[in-house]
């Protein structure tokens, strides 16, 4: 039997750390404040129990805009680590322009300059800085942790796989606040996505942008209805 490894480098340990940190509810992004869709989803019926909510979310996840966005923060963390400005900028645009309707591009672009802002105040570093001054307006969410991640030199298989795992926490949050779904069931959901969001975050690690592209017209279509739901409580 293999002995169990009882420490990690500092360096990984740190690294670890500062990806919890990134990424967690606390980090002011206002991630609260967006549903992706899945209010509406709640309100058409879609999402209404523990099994419907596992179905729609695992359609996002592999269907939808998180497997872009795996696919764009991978991109972006080489481009960043290397130090290639314009591809970052190239990234950033196209990432953008996949948003489908005005409120899901302000989810991730408001999150994204957040993050980036956030993240350049908390954790200074000269190479981060310098990228930034490339993107002084909106940034997609997944451009700015990807090039926050890279610059910092953050191994690229689990910042995805953490940047996944949050994704779906936060999507699970919000199910919690729109739909008759208790902690018990999102916390099972969580669970039953998770491997699902490994074998994605290792999909996407070696895809290049030809791979990009997205199934999930419903979700598309409800984004647009959700800006004139008579009741509301999240932005997208």
């Amino acid at each position: 039997m293999a002995a169990i490894t009882t420490t990690m480098p500092a360096t990984e340990t740190l690294d670890a750390l500062r990806l919890m940190a990134w990424l967690s509810p606390g980090y002011p992004v206002g991630a609260y404040a967006y549903s992706h869709g899945l209010e509406w989803a709640v309100e058409a019926g879609d999402v209404r129990d523990e099994a419907s909510l596992l179905a729609w979310l695992g359609d996002v996840c592999e269907r939808g805009a998180l497997r872009n966005d795996l696919i764009l923060a991978a991109q972006t963390h080489r481009a960043a680590h290397r130090g290639v400005a314009q591809a970052v900028v190239d990234l950033n645009d196209l990432a953008l322009a996949l948003a489908p309707s005005r409120e899901l591009h302000l989810e991730t672009s408001q999150q994204g300059r957040s993050f980036l802002d956030a993240t350049l105040g908390a954790w200074p570093d000269p190479n981060l800085a310098a990228l930034a001054e490339h993107l002084p307006g909106p940034v997609a969410y997944a451009v700015a942790v990807g090039a926050a991640a890279g610059t910092h030199g953050m191994a690229l298989p689990p910042v995805l796989a953490a940047y996944g795992l949050a994704f779906v926490q936060n999507l699970v949050s919000a199910a919690l606040r729109a739909a008759p779904v208790g902690q018990a069931a999102g916390t099972r959901v969580i669970a039953a996505l998770t491997p699902r969001v490994v074998a994605l975050a290792d999909e996407a690690r070696d895809a290049d942008l030809d791979a990009l592209g997205a199934a999930t017209f419903r979700l598309d279509l409800g984004s647009f209805r959700h800006e004139t739901q008579y009741s509301r409580i999240f932005r997208s």
